[in-house]
């Protein structure tokens, strides 16, 4: 698979250690390496894994982040992998999309949960900021949830038997239509695809209701055609799904009811209206807070607003 150089950003608790077992398998099963990543608010030694430890304060909490790194390199998962432990100083969501460029990095793996009311718990914020500034797909594992990794012994493999795609036939899914098709050839696993035609006609209808029919219906034969000629391309070795209502509630439905141990999407990220940092699309927020299984986000590119669109261009009229 495409997935060689691996990074793997912790914390050191039990909760970011979820996405371990994922770096190592992707990295094994790439023959690549692992960089293990870990973000401090203070300042580090560019050589902090060689220095000697000194009794300052300042130094106590630099010895138990070392301490840290070598128990996390001890792991059994790493046996036999190459691992390049790197501790830099900065805001995380920067800092590893820093890393992902300096290392060459194919892959991103964190850890993240659903959220609660107003609750913002640290990875499950800014899981959501390391997709929208990573330039590279991220995988996010949100645990309990359904597992795609075993262990043999303490070697992690990949074990994938049905991913599903999330598409929408915009430049933004052909990258992850791609990535997700060599997943389901590498692994030999049945691949899904679903469309969700949003529940943003129903607005419509409430303004224009002698629009409705005639729009939904378009949708509907649009996406029908694409559907077809999607699996046709893949000689029918993808099965199709068209659903309406909420896309990323029909999503992880789907997701849940197909058994999926994968979900592939398309990612843009879209300009913040304040001009603070990039934001991702609210469906993608909220499939990757819900799903039922990990979620590989992909990223196509920059748009300035997430409006919605047909399945393809229309032509327009000459006069």
């Amino acid at each position: 698979m495409s997935f060689r150089n691996i990074l793997f950003p912790t914390d050191f608790t039990p909760h970011a250690r979820s996405a371990l077992k994922y770096a190592a398998a992707f990295a094994r099963d790439g023959f690549g390496r692992v960089v293990l990543l870990s973000v401090q608010a203070a300042k580090v030694t560019g050589n902090l894994m060689t220095v000697p430890a000194r009794a300052d304060e300042g130094s106590q909490r630099l010895c138990q982040l070392r301490r840290q790194v070598k128990e996390l390199l001890a792991d059994p998962l790493f046996d036999g992998l190459e691992v390049e432990p790197v501790i830099v100083a900065g805001e995380p969501a920067h800092e590893i999309a820093k890393a992902v460029r300096d290392y060459d990095i194919d892959l991103v793996t964190v850890v993240t949960h659903g959220r609660r009311g107003l609750a913002r718990a640290l990875w499950g914020s800014t899981a959501e900021e390391i997709i929208a500034e990573a330039p590279c797909p991220v995988l996010t594992i949100r645990p309990p949830q359904h597992d795609f990794v075993e262990l043999h012994g303490h070697l992690p493999e990949i074990r994938l038997n049905r991913i599903l795609l999330a598409t929408n036939f915009h430049p933004s899914s052909l990258a992850a239509t791609h990535l997700a098709r060599e997943l389901a050839a590498a692994s030999h696993a049945e691949m899904h695809a679903a469309y969700v035609i949003g529940d943003y006609f129903e607005q419509i209808s409430m303004m224009f209701p002698e629009a409705e029919h005639s729009a939904v219906s378009r949708m509907r034969a649009q996406v029908e055609e694409r559907m077809q000629s999607l699996a046709f391309e893949s000689d029918g070795h993808i099965l199709t799904h068209i659903a309406e209502g909420r896309p990323y509630a029909e999503i992880v439905r789907l997701a849940a009811e197909t058994e999926s141990d994968l979900i592939v999407i398309g990612t843009s990220v879209h300009a913040s209206l304040f001009g603070g940092a990039p934001l991702l699309g609210s469906e993608i927020e909220r499939v990757v807070r819900n799903a039922p299984c990990p979620v590989l986000c992909v990223p196509s590119g920059r748009v300035v607003t997430p409006l919605p669109a047909f399945a393809r261009p229309q032509p327009v009229p000459q006069t």
